[in-house]
């Protein structure tokens, strides 16, 4: 049975489309009608906003919902700026800026839940509700971060069907929910022109000194004042359901909730489960 974006996104009202975020040309998928609380959703290392294509019929009820490409990924705009938390974080609140929103709530995934930390932390003006799904920020774990430059630089130099495969199985607790839609979206994305070369240029989170610099302290989990939900699976490949866990008793009042049977991508590998836990949080 051919599995499809389009089929996920069957009998969605969405638009696709490019904002000028603070100069940075930056796609987006948007559900939802802009009358109702604004949710930005921010994917991962490498990702894309078709990360939350099984989301924005069940979001877009409820927010105005926008799934964005962060600056250096996707089809936004890749510039030759570093490619650090605080820069990723610019963009989103470019972002919001362009989009006319002054607050919204910001859910992430992995490198995007990382991003929304600094958010919380830094710019709590700017943030209603967050959530940290599977989020970086808090381990550095030197064989995962080796596994992930392996994995991402091999798909970025030679963007075979195999590579691109590879690159997204490692998201995957359930290696079959890599469909051929997905693949080849990424595969497409990985032949942009210099993409091999703004790949590396991303992945300097995975360099120790770098990642260091951008971890956060217990002091900095301390000071949220977001609602947050810290959301991690059963079989994440880069923390443990504990590391998890620790995010989230650093956090003020923050919840933890664990699913099962999925990797990198909850949101993606059991879609139903993912959107009654996030929206009952967000509308709550």
């Amino acid at each position: 049975m051919h599995e499809s974006i389009w089929s996920d996104l069957t009998g969605v009202s969405f638009t696709q489309g490019y904002i000028d975020a603070g100069g940075t040309k930056t796609r987006y998928v948007k559900s939802g009608d802009s009358s109702k609380p604004v949710l930005i959703l921010l994917h991962g290392t490498s990702g894309h906003a078709e990360a939350y294509s099984r989301n924005m019929a069940a979001h877009g009820e409820h927010f105005d919902t926008w799934a964005i490409d962060m600056i250096g990924h996707g089809w936004s705009d890749y510039p030759e700026t570093t490619y650090e938390i605080p820069t990723y974080a610019e963009h989103v609140l470019r972002t919001m800026d362009a989009i006319g929103k002054e607050k919204a709530h910001i859910s992430g995934e992995s490198l995007g839940g990382w991003v929304a930390t600094h958010l919380a932390v830094h710019h709590p003006d700017r943030v209603d509700k967050v959530v940290l799904n599977t989020a970086g920020g808090w381990v550095a774990n030197p064989e995962v971060m080796e596994r992930i430059k392996k994995v991402s630089n091999a798909a970025a130099d030679n963007p075979t069907w195999e590579t691109v495969k590879a690159r997204l199985e490692f998201l995957m607790y359930d290696k079959s929910m890599v469909n051929d839609d997905l693949i080849e979206c990424r595969r497409r994305i990985f032949n942009r022109p210099g993409y091999s070369d703004v790949t590396r240029r991303i992945l300097c989170l995975q360099e120790m000194d770098v990642r260091k610099r951008n971890l956060f302290t217990k002091e900095q989990y301390g000071s949220i004042q977001s609602p947050t939900l810290v959301l991690w699976t059963s079989h994440d490949p880069t923390a443990t359901v504990e590391q998890g866990r620790e995010i989230a008793s650093m956090i003020p009042g923050s919840e933890f909730v664990v699913m099962d049977k999925c990797g990198h991508w909850p949101q993606f590998e059991n879609a139903d489960e993912f959107n009654r836990i996030h929206v009952d949080f967000l509308t709550g």
